[in-house]
This record gives structure tokens, C-alpha cells and sequence, in this order.
């Protein structure tokens, strides 16, 4: 179908059309950089489309969002954006919604959980681009040497974790709630916990009973008793922890498949579990999409459709989740990967995809809120701290940013 529709009619009567595409970069060095998988990916696009031109701009994570809103502010805005949020823009009718621009192949392609996750008020505005889960990383050699097994529960998580600090391990399990990606963390133990940032209605629940029980274990099963290493969680940044574990220095993180190139590059043995949850395995686990946009401002839909349905072919999908060690947002590219064997490392995390949980980023106040759990979320666990004062504090910010949505 979708070879069929690709340039269909596309630069016949307005001549030649110039795209432009701002990008995120994944990669961690200029050989890996995002440009090159663009580069490859409009090289090809524009062979079969001589009257479309493509422009990608690629930025890095710490400037790529700012760019665009800059570019939107100034009247400027790229054709299509590739970047963390959506829903703002989506909000100022600044957006094609996914009917205006995919094919239906295409847009009902998505994983389901993703889609969902792109909609606003029903309507789905953010094409997940790309997307991860998280699972419980551990250092096997350090979990030999301490004589224990990977945790089910948090208590088995306590053991082990008192276990490894007694063998001298310097963080035994390493808590990043830094301003970095402290959004993640939390949601991923509100989520062990039968809590999360929302309730079965979609309407922010922060302090609820379940989350402050979970901070409040955290705060006196883990830090109180120094199981957390020497950086306090509220100032521990996840890169950091990322780097601590690739060091050697950590028991036990919750991490995303990038760690385990990070972990095996420099030669540590490391296991991967469900994450624990209060009472035995997790049933829900932390999922992250990126997201593409398309902006009505230019007026090019049809082109931007077209492109964008060369960009979402299993073919390019897989190619880009494979270079990052990334998530396929399809579901026939997720099922190509299940049964690949060049993809068996990345299978735990395509398996907790479909009982993942992502954040409410369909709400406008997504941003605000998120930013408040970076300003406050570690003192929550700090010694003397309570989480009840705390997650009610953030509560309160997203009652009051949430109110106009």
C-alpha cells in the first residue's frame, strides 16, 4: 500500500518542494551521529522522489526541543519536528494530526500503547519516532561475589542490596533522582508500586496512598540505610549512574537497552530482570517515546505524508532502532525484531513494551509537571524528608497547571 501511494502525485503542479526536518541525535559521537541514518534515509527518499528535497537538521537531546520552539516562536517552524513533546503545539492547532498526513497502513501500524500516548482529546498529533522500557539491570559478578540472586520484590531487592554493601560495592543499588531524568525513575518505582502520575481516569494522582508508601520505602529501606552510595539520589543524575554501572560500580540500576553497549564495552558481565515491585515482579514497567511532528505552517502535507511514510517502512524502522539500540515503534517491525537473532539482546525490553506504561504527555501540563518531580523528587527520600509533603507539593503544581486542560 504504501508503495503504491509513495510520490503520488507529489511536486506535479507547484514544482519542485523542499522539506525541512529538525532531528534529535542519538548517537554519542560523530561517527554514530542521527545525521548519517538521515543522510543514508534522504539519499534514498529523494532517488524515488526527484521533485521532493529533504533538509535535516539534527541537534542534540540538551538543545533539540529548545530549537524548535524557537524556530515556532519566529514564525519558522520545520516542516516536521523530531523531538521530546508534542502536545503543546498540538494544543495551538499548530499540527497535522496523524489522518492528514499517514497513510492508514501506516498510522494503524503503530504499537498500540504508542499511539494512545499520541493523542490529545482523542486525536492522535505525536508519531512515536522511537521508544524504550526499562528493566532492572545487576552486575553478575558483584552479585556472585555477595552470594545473592537477581531481586523478585523489593524486600529481595533490600536483601541484596545490604548484601553488596557489605562486600564494600559502592553504590549497592543506584537511585538517579537528578534533575537529568529524575521523571523516569520516579514513575518507574510509582509504577512497582500499583501507583503512577495518574489514575485509571487520566486524572493526576501524584500523592496518592500507593506512591507515598513507595517513597516512603525508598526513603527508609534504601537511603536511610546508605544503600544507595556515596551521591544523594536527589543530586545523582542518571548518566552518571549509567557510567558508575559501565564502571564497575554499581550493584544494581534500572536502566534502558543503551546501557547494555555502555556495560559491555567496558567489560562488565551484567543481568537483566523484571523490575521488582512491592510484592513480586512488576506488572507494569516504564515506556518512553519520542515523537514526530508535522507543522501545518508550510502548507506541504501531502509531501510530509509521503515522506513520512517512507520514513515509518519496517525497513528504515529497524534500521534506526538498530543503530541505537532502540525500540521499533511498528508492530511488524517489533515482531521482525522478536524472532531475529541479531535482536536477542533487546528482547527483554520488546517484551515489556507491550505492559508499559508511558508518561502523560498527552496533557499540555506534562512539561510543568515534569519539571517540578526534577526541582523536588529527591527530597522525598532524603533523611528526614517526607514524601507525603513532598508528592503532595507536586500534586498541587499539576492540579494548577492541569486546571485549563
Amino acid at each position: 500500500m504504501t508503495a503504491v501511494l509513495g510520490g503520488c502525485g507529489l511536486g506535479g503542479d507547484s514544482g519542485e518542494v523542499t522539506l525541512k526536518l529538525v532531528a534529535a541525535d542519538y548517537g554519542d559521537s560523530k561517527d554514530n551521529s542521527s545525521q548519517n541514518y538521515w543522510n543514508d534515509l534522504v539519499k534514498s527518499y529523494e532517488a524515488k522522489n526527484p521533485d521532493v528535497h529533504v533538509e535535516v537538521d539534527v541537534y542534540s537531546w540538551n538543545d533539540v526541543d529548545r530549537k524548535v520552539r524557537e524556530m515556532v516562536d519566529a514564525g519558522e517552524a520545520p516542516d516536521m519536528a523530531q523531538i521530546g513533546a508534542y502536545s503543546d503545539y498540538a494544543d495551538k492547532d499548530l499540527l497535522y494530526a496523524a489522518d492528514d498526513v499517514l497513510s492508514i497502513p501506516v498510522q494503524a501500524g503503530f504499537v498500540s500503547q504508542l499511539a494512545g500516548a499520541g493523542q490529545v482529546n482523542g486525536v492522535q498529533y505525536g508519531l512515536p519516532f522511537a521508544a524504550s522500557t526499562r528493566v532492572l539491570f545487576y552486575n553478575k559478578t558483584l552479585f556472585a561475589e555477595a552470594g545473592v540472586t537477581p531481586p523478585k520484590s523489593w524486600d529481595d531487592l533490600a536483601d541484596a542490596a545490604e548484601a553488596l554493601d557489605a562486600k564494600g560495592v559502592k553504590y549497592p543499588y543506584a537511585l538517579p533522582l537528578g534533575a537529568e531524568e529524575a521523571q523516569a525513575e520516579t514513575m518507574q518505582w510509582m509504577l512497582s508500586g500499583g501507583g503512577g502520575y495518574t489514575d485509571d481516569l487520566g486524572t493526576y494522582s501524584v500523592d496518592s496512598p500507593q506512591n507515598v508508601t513507595t517513597f516512603t520505602w525508598l526513603r527508609d529501606e534504601l537511603v536511610a540505610k546508605g544503600l544507595t552510595g556515596p551521591v544523594a539520589p536527589g543530586k545523582l543524575n542518571r548518566a552518571d549512574a549509567f557510567a558508575a554501572f559501565a564502571g564497575g560500580d554499581v550493584g544494581m540500576l534500572n536502566g534502558h537497552p543503551s546501557l547494555m553497549k555502555m556495560a559491555s564495552d567496558k567489560g562488565v558481565k551484567y543481568g537483566m530482570v523484571t523490575t521488582p515491585g512491592a510484592d513480586g515482579e512488576s506488572q507494569n514497567t516504564l515506556g518512553v517515546s519520542d515523537w514526530m511532528t508535522a507543522f501545518k505552517k508550510n502548507g506541504h502535507q501531502e509531501e510530509i505524508g509521503d515522506f513520512l511514510d517512507f520514513v515509518y517502512s519496517d525497513e528504515n524502522v529497524l534500521d534506526f532502532s538498530r543503530r541505537y539500540d532502540l525500540l521499533p515503534v511498528t508492530t511488524s517491525a517489533s515482531q521482525a525484531m522478536s524472532t531475529a537473532a541479531e535482536d536477542e539482546d533487546l528482547k527483554p525490553f520488546l517484551d515489556e513494551l507491550l505492559l508499559s506504561e508511558l508518561y502523560p504527555v498527552g496533557k499540555t501540563s506534562w512539561a510543568s509537571v515534569s519539571a517540578d518531580v526534577k526541582k523536588r523528587i529527591g527530597q522525598a527520600v532524603a533523611p528526614g524528608g517526607s514524601p507525603q509533603e513532598v508528592l503532595t507539593q507536586i500534586q498541587a503544581t499539576a492540579m494548577r497547571v492541569g486546571s485549563a486542560e
